[in-house]
């Protein structure tokens, strides 16, 4: 037979809110673990001595430190989560009815405390965890974002520079003195040694044979053009052919004139003589 939930609520048992937290649960061992009584102190000077109680600071960083665990951004998340789980509830030390702290007041709280009073807090954790045996210190753990530098390539110089100058600037911590040279020790320092570059005969001679051929007017040896229909292909020729010479043609009389008859009295146009 399949069974049917019914929801029904009615009075709670006698049970206290501490004997819902399993003993193994994280909240248990942070409160066992972690002692907040110093933030009291840490932060007597933001209160006044009279007027109505505030919020317990020791409550506030416990909020702060279920912020970070919870991977929380914002307070208003902050006390909706810790208002539905009964682990949070006890280890803030609020029961079942009691109201958690509004989150507009966990914002001026923080502001009125400051930089200093949450960089002290911060110190005081650590020298509890080293206390605790949990900072042993033979690691170091550099976290780093890569940023594009804004660098000029004017300032860019070959690694033998850059060994020349080391060796010219710690010239006089290697002789023992103890120091490096001022601007008044930089003649006495030693020269930074010179590159040699040597040519083999045979490098020699291609680089005469090759200085020597003629060039083009790009700076490039010239060498056998390919033509296509009598251009040179891949740019302009080094120099142009001659034009043809044009053939003169055959001198041959101009044909007569043709007369044509305009009144009764005609009149013949005589044809001129041949032109070339």
């Amino acid at each position: 037979m399949m069974g049917i939930k019914v929801r029904a609520f009615g009075p709670l048992p006698p049970v206290t809110l501490d004997d819902l937290i399993p003993p193994d649960h994280f909240s248990r061992h942070l409160e066992r673990s972690l002692d907040l009584s110093f933030v009291r102190e840490l932060a007597r000077g933001a209160y006044a001595v009279i007027g109505r109680p505030s919020i317990d600071p020791v409550v506030f960083f416990k909020l702060q430190l279920i912020l970070f665990f919870e991977g929380l951004r914002s307070e208003r998340q902050l006390v909706r989560v810790a208002a539905d789980r009964l682990s949070l509830r006890w280890y803030l030390g609020d029961d079942l009815t009691e109201p958690l702290p509004d989150h507009s007041s966990l914002t001026r709280i923080r502001e009125r405390y400051g930089l200093d009073v949450f960089r002290r807090f911060f110190e005081q954790i650590i020298e509890q965890c080293i206390d605790a045996g949990l900072v042993w210190g033979q690691e170091l753990d550099i976290d780093a974002t890569k940023v594009v530098a804004n660098a000029s390539l004017e300032s860019v110089r070959p690694r033998f520079a850059v060994e020349a100058h080391l060796t010219r600037l710690f010239a006089g911590d290697r002789d023992g003195d103890g120091g490096g040279q001022g601007r008044d020790g930089e003649a006495d320092a030693p020269a930074p040694p010179e590159l040699t570059v040597a040519l083999t005969d045979e490098a020699q001679a291609a680089l005469a044979e090759r200085a020597a051929a003629p060039t083009t007017g790009s700076g490039r040896p010239a060498g056998p053009t390919a033509t296509r229909r009598g251009a040179p292909i891949g740019g302009r020729p080094t120099s142009a052919p001659a034009p043809p010479t044009p053939t003169p043609r055959s001198c041959r009389p101009a044909p007569a004139a043709r007369t044509r008859a305009t009144k009764p009295t005609t009149s013949s146009t005589a044809a001129g003589p041949g032109s070339c």
